[in-house]
């Protein structure tokens, strides 16, 4: 089994396409990603839904707004 997944998203400052490269062995997990469009700062939240087994959960948030 990989431990890494990608998963699109959408930037919360610029709205563009993003790729993420999760650690799926490391969740819950919270970290900093610049957005690779406009490079401003991200949270980015991952979590396991209780409700959907082996499902992930990403939440994405501007830092410092």
């Amino acid at each position: 089994m990989n431990p890494l997944e990608t998963r699109d998203a959408r930037c919360p400052w610029c709205d563009a396409p993003i790729e993420l490269t999760i650690d799926v062995s490391a969740v819950p997990q919270t970290y900093i990603e610049d957005c690779q469009v406009c490079c401003a700062p991200i949270v980015v939240r991952v979590a396991m839904d209780p409700d959907l087994e082996d499902d992930l959960v990403i939440t994405l948030e501007r830092d410092g707004d």
